[in-house]
């Protein structure tokens, strides 16, 4: 089950060709992304990806994160302007954004998860109630948490006072519409996955030495927050079946989380700890993802599931759980394999007819590579977002008059 070795000489890929745009009267937009946490996941994930790949001469980017975090950290280790209002009191976090928005002059507010679509979007009319020019403020939501009665009719409220929704999927796109949301445009846009980069990624040479595994053994992970919903427990209690039918197995969990301590005790309860591994957060996710045999999503719920794109386009044959928006991402049986959510003994099933039948895991691992390929690429992502930024700027610059 070897990954692809790159692209076709000679063959331009529809997500790598890029397209000449106009240049913008009136100089660069600007842009404030705001983060409602500074820690890891796919929506932070996704303004890294906008931060550092919106073209410079077009836009002046700029994040502000509503907490710290590692992807602060990360945003300002690789240049990109990050700074964070550490305020739990949502008003005094308000105010404090509204300042700062005043001082940038933004003409798009774009908001990553929930508590940044309220403190961004109120921030944002906060400027215009006080004689400030307001930003467009567009949200995106990441999330397919369900919220309580109160977070929703405060979105219901807000999303009106939004100039665009964008959702990862349509399973999103029909959470939003369960939840009252209405009174925005909305538009779809997938994550996507830099295949520059995962097209030459090499796999982690030295996981089995690591860890202790045999150099013949299978590996089986799974990138995901160590949290409730990503199914963590599920796949632990499949593992003695795979284990009975595969005794050779073994069993990444990479990520790190508030669950860690329950997992590794259920674990030792199973008595498979001695093939179950924890790695904790791991710098080098590309390169471990890209040494696995198969990669295993068994969320119960999810806005779309970066890391199974991720392993596709390593050519790594994927199982997840028929949740949220991976049905989107994965057909069953062509580009991966689905599995109820909670199913224990389904996940283990197709965790084991991909470990034994290999001719099935290779042919399932290049339909992935090329699906990635053919729709879910960074680049179609960003040519997206970057579009609407420049309609809305564009919008404001006509209304006022002025080219700045």
């Amino acid at each position: 089950m070897g990954a692809e070795e790159g692209l076709v000489e000679g063959i331009v890929e529809p997500c790598l060709e890029h397209h000449q745009r106009e240049p913008l009267p009136g100089g660069r937009v600007r842009v404030v992304e705001v983060m409602a946490t500074g820690t890891n996941g796919g929506a932070q994930e996704h303004v890294f990806a906008l931060a550092s790949r919106l073209c410079s001469d077009r836009y002046d980017v700029r994040v502000i994160s509503l907490s710290h975090g590692s992807s602060v950290r990360r945003l300002q280790k690789a240049g990109i302007e990050a700074s964070v209002i550490d305020e739990p009191d949502d008003r005094l976090a308000v105010r404090a954004l509204a300042e700062e928005l005043a001082a940038f002059e933004p003409e798009v507010v774009h908001n990553h998860m929930y508590r940044a679509e309220v403190i961004g979007t109120l921030a944002a009319l906060h400027l215009g109630e006080n004689g400030c020019r307001r930003p467009a403020v567009i949200s995106t939501v990441h999330s397919s948490r369900v919220r309580c009665v109160d977070d929703r009719e405060k979105l219901r409220q807000l999303t009106p006072l939004m100039d665009r929704l964008i959702v990862v999927s349509r399973a999103i796109e029909r959470k939003i519409a369960e939840e009252g949301r209405k009174g925005a445009p909305v538009s779809l846009i997938y994550n996507g996955v830099d295949l520059q980069r995962y097209n030459h990624q090499q796999p982690c040479c030295t996981l089995h030495e690591d860890y202790g595994i045999d150099a013949e053994a299978p590996i089986v992970g799974v990138v995901a927050r160590l949290e409730a919903e990503k199914g963590h427990r599920t796949l632990i209690d499949a593992w003695p079946d795979v284990l009975a039918a595969v005794p050779s197995a073994w069993l990444l969990i990479i990520g790190e989380g508030s669950e860690r301590d329950s997992l590794e005790s259920q674990a030792q309860s199973l008595g498979i700890e001695h093939r179950v591994v924890f790695t904790g957060r791991r710098e080098d996710v590309p390169a471990v993802t890209a040494a696995l045999d198969i990669s295993v999503l068994p969320s119960y719920r999810e806005a779309q599931g970066l890391s199974v794109l991720e392993a596709m386009a390593l050519s790594r044959p994927v199982v997840a759980s028929a949740v949220g928006g991976i049905p989107e991402m994965i057909e069953d049986g062509v580009t991966g394999l689905l599995v109820p959510p909670h199913d224990c003994e389904a996940l283990a099933a197709a965790i084991v007819r991909l470990l034994t039948d290999h001719p099935l895991a290779d042919m399932i691992a290049h339909a992935g590579h090329l699906l990635v390929h053919d729709r879910f690429c960074i680049e179609l992502m960003i040519e997206s977002v970057s579009s609407l930024y420049d309609e809305a700027a564009l919008k404001m610059r006509q209304s006022e008059g002025v080219a700045r």
